[in-house]
């Protein structure tokens, strides 16, 4: 239902309310969430997330790789529209954070009254250092090859009698 939802407002074109879509694969909300957020940063509450599992800990809700989720950036004044479209597609979603611009990651834990990540993004989404590399090309003469002992005829059907060659 979640790729129906996002079908039916790519149609729209320039009246689409998604800004943003991040498929939820491997790290699960803790991959997907730093990137629709950066660079400015967001504040996510894991009490918002949808679990079908009342045990999970905060570090299990962040990671989890869900199949079939996406983390959506959607402005906050379009809410209403994309609520509507969710209700004709009948699609769950969830309000689980807001994007800011302090340049910080910070992830709320109601359950523990905590907040078990609160990092600046670019520690986490930063720029690698670059990496250099001083290449010579050196050039080799080739070495002579003597074919006068090589029938060709015989060369040919030896070839063609490869699989990967006849196919």
């Amino acid at each position: 239902r979640a790729q129906q939802v996002i079908d039916a407002c790519w149609a729209m074109g320039e009246s689409n309310p998604i800004l943003m879509v991040h498929d939820v694969g491997a790290g699960g909300l803790s991959n997907a969430v730093p990137e629709v957020v950066a660079p400015g940063g967001g504040r996510i509450d894991l009490a918002g997330v949808p679990t079908d599992e009342p045990g999970m800990s905060p570090l299990e809700i962040w990671c989890n790789e869900a199949q079939e989720r996406y983390v959506l950036a959607i402005p906050e004044e379009r809410i209403d529209e994309f609520d509507a479209i969710c209700g004709r597609e009948r699609c769950p979603y969830a309000v689980v954070g807001i994007a800011r611009m302090d340049g910080r990651l910070v992830v709320e834990d109601t359950l523990f009254a905590n907040d078990p990540v609160d990092m600046p993004l670019e520690v986490l989404l930063g720029k690698p250092p670059r990496m250099h590399r001083d290449v010579t090309r050196l050039s080799r003469p080739p070495a002579p090859i003597d074919l006068s002992a090589v029938d060709l005829r015989e060369a040919a059907y030896r070839v063609l009698r490869l699989p990967t060659v006849a196919d």
